[in-house]
Order: C-alpha cells, then structure tokens, then sequence
C-alpha cells in the first residue's frame, strides 16, 4: 500500500469569499472605486446621519458624477450600458453599510428601470441622462394607509381631464420621499374595473407640482438615514404624457420589475447576514468569560457553525437564480423562495448574533444593535414573506 502524507497545515473555509459565477473583474473594480467613494464621502458622516434620520442630497449628486448610478442605463441616453451584476454591487455596497446609501440602490435598481422599459422615446430623453447624472433621484409611490400590499385597491385616483390628469390621494412609506424630485405615482384611473387591477395606472410627477407635497417624515426602527415619508395629492394636474406605459396596465408594469427588486432584496439581506457574523466572529474571539474566549465554548461554536452554514447554502441557492436572472429565464418561484427565506433568516441570524455580545449587543456602540434594528423591513418590503408564501403555493398548484 503506497504512503498517503497528510499536511499538518490547517485549512480555512473562507465562507466571505465564495465565488460568485456572474461577476468579472470590471465588476470587482467597480466595486472598488465604489467603496473608496463610500469611506471617503460616507462612512465619516454615517452616525451623525443616523441620528438626523436624514442623508444630505448632494450625496447622490456626488454618485451620479463618480459613475456610480443607473449604470444599466443605455449610452444613448447616458448611461453605460451595464449589467444587472453592477447594480447587485450597488446594493450590496450600500446595505453593507446601511442607512441612506439604500435610497441609491432603490434608485437605480428598480425606479429607473420602469423609465427604461415603459418610457416614451420622448420621456427617456427627457429623464435618464438626469437619473444617471444623479439630477433627478426617484421613488415608487405605491403604499397607501390601509392598503399594503394590496395595490389592486389603491384609493389614489387619476380622472382625466381633457389633456391633463388630476391626481387626489396619499401615499405613505415612501422611501426616497424627501431627496426624490421625481415619483412613479400608482393611480385608480378607472376605479369601477372588474376586477380592480385594470384599473390601475403609473403617472410621472416631479416635486414642485402644485398640489404636490411631502406630509409627515416617518420615524423608522431602522434604516434611519434612508428618508421616508408620506406623498399627498390634492387636485394635482399633471399632462397625459406623464403616464407611463399604457392606461389601466400599471399593475402588469409593476410586476414586470418586481422579481429584479426581490432578487436584489434577498441578496442585499445576505450581505447583511454575512456583515452580521463576520462581526460576531471578530468578537466571540476577543471576549473572554471565564477567564477564556467565548468562542471556546462548545454552544458558540455549534451556533456560529448553524449560521455559517445557513448563509452558504443561501449563497449557493441565490447564484443560481441571479444566474439564471441575468440569462433571461423567468423564475418566479424560485426568487419568491429567496425573498421569503434569506430576509428571515438575516433576522434570526441578527437575534442570535446580538445574544452571543450579551450585554453589549444591545449597546448602540456596538453595530449588532444597528443590524438588529435594520434588518427587519427587508421581509416587508417589495412583498412580504406571507404573500412571497401564497405565490409559491399557488405556483406548487395549490
């Protein structure tokens, strides 16, 4: 029998640096142009935003002029043409830091592309060279009180007028409320449609048109830098060319983007997730109790071990469906599956993770309590986890 040498040397699974089949080194470069911005523009500035639950404007103006926005956006209309891949990078660099950096990834992951689709040759030569530029920043204002998720049952209206549209309603819960100077505003154009979704329709309107104004400034248990606010509506005429797309097809224009929006949000909470045990890692191994690190202790590895696990398996599961994505296949099941089980699993991960610091965990100087806090609206937004439920059973045949 031949001699099998074995190496005493110890092997490390570096769980934060599994390969991700769709991004190049353009993209990695990308990504580090983007993180320089970040440390130098942000980071020094990051608590005193959190604590004014506001980020200034002007940081967006600075990322359109870096490069760093809508970069998907085609050259004709001043953009670079990239992938989907850019965008990911955009969101994870944000939510890797959190707070108002979102409200750009939300900006150019899923406003801007309703422009790109649906636009008129007229309204994209109008409004994407100033989304890219970072002139114009944007929101969706679809939420209203009462309503969540139930969009087919906006109270919202938009009654036309001869050439123009008037628009009555409130909206709330809008993110980007207060930096956006310009909202895709989901209407009821004909509110006795059977059944109601045929009813629904996308306005475009700028800040600054009468009637239109900001009501409250929400405070938020998280993300407390990212602006949300109410919108409300009264009697705001805007012109027929400001619809997007068709009359009575705005449902169908919101659901044609929302599968890139929950892709986006399960990968985004799987960075967070990483964030989160990387930094518990870092800690269970200075502190001591005992007189020895906590990471010693066989319960902390057995933990630390679960959610390791987790998140690989969650890695493995979303490189293939934002594979699969960007190859243009449709996957509705499968990226309801990530957006249901990722964002949750970030949140069990956040409350397991704030119990191994103890004490500490729930001192704000310590950035388990920020994650704890942040983490949660990644379930609710862009469809809870109940309804990314109900689609997958009804999609299983039930």
């Amino acid at each position: 029998m031949a001699n099998t040498t074995f190496s005493s040397k110890p092997v490390t699974f570096d769980l934060f640096k599994t390969k991700r089949p769709f991004y190049t080194e353009e993209h990695e470069m990308f990504r580090t142009s983007l993180r320089k911005f970040i440390d130098k523009e942000i980071v020094p500035h990051f608590e005193e935003w959190e604590e004014n639950q506001y980020t200034p404007r002007e940081v967006f103006t600075k990322m359109g002029e870096q490069g760093f926005l809508a970069t998907q956006v085609d050259p004709a209309y001043g953009g670079l043409g990239l992938d989907f891949g850019f965008n990911l990078i955009l969101g994870e660099e944000a939510h890797r830091l959190g707070g108002g950096m979102v409200g750009a990834s939300l900006h150019s992951t899923i406003t801007v592309p309703y422009m790109e689709t649906y636009g008129t040759e007229e309204q994209k030569k109008k409004y994407l060279p100033k989304f890219v530029s970072g002139e114009i920043i944007t929101g969706v204002a679809m939420t209203e009180p009462g309503t969540g998720s139930d969009l087919a049952n906006i109270r919202a209206t938009a009654v036309r007028d001869g050439d123009e549209y008037v628009i009555n309603g409130q909206k709330t819960f809008i993110s980007n409320g207060l930096n956006a100077e310009l909202f895709f505003v989901v209407v009821k154009t004909d509110p006795h449609a059977v059944p109601a979704y045929k009813g629904v329709s996308v306005i475009i309107v700028e800040k600054g048109t009468p009637g239109f104004s900001n009501g409250r400034k929400l405070k938020k248990l998280g993300q407390r830098s990212w602006d949300t606010t109410e919108l409300v509506f009264e009697d705001v005429r805007v012109p027929v060319t400001n619809l997007l797309g068709e009359e009575g097809k705005g449902f169908a224009i919101l659901m044609d983007k929302l599968a890139q929006e929950r892709i986006s949000a399960a990968n985004s909470s799987l960075i967070v997730a990483e964030e989160i045990l990387k930094s518990t890692i870092a800690y269970v191994k200075q502190r001591t109790a005992f007189g020895k690190p906590i990471s010693s202790f066989q319960n902390t590895q057995f933990e630390i071990a679960e959610m390791a696990t987790e998140l690989s398996l969650a890695r493995s599961f979303l490189n293939d469906i934002i594979t699969r994505h960007m190859n243009g296949e449709k996957i509705d099941t499968e990226v309801s599956m990530a957006k249901a089980y990722v964002p949750e699993m970030a949140k069990r991960m956040a409350a397991r993770c704030l119990q191994l610091h103890g004490g500490y965990g729930f001192m704000e100087e310590y950035s388990i309590a920020r994650r704890y806090r942040d983490i949660p609206v990644m379930s609710i937004g862009g469809g809870t986890t109940e309804i990314m439920k109900t689609i997958i059973a009804k999609n299983l045949g039930m």
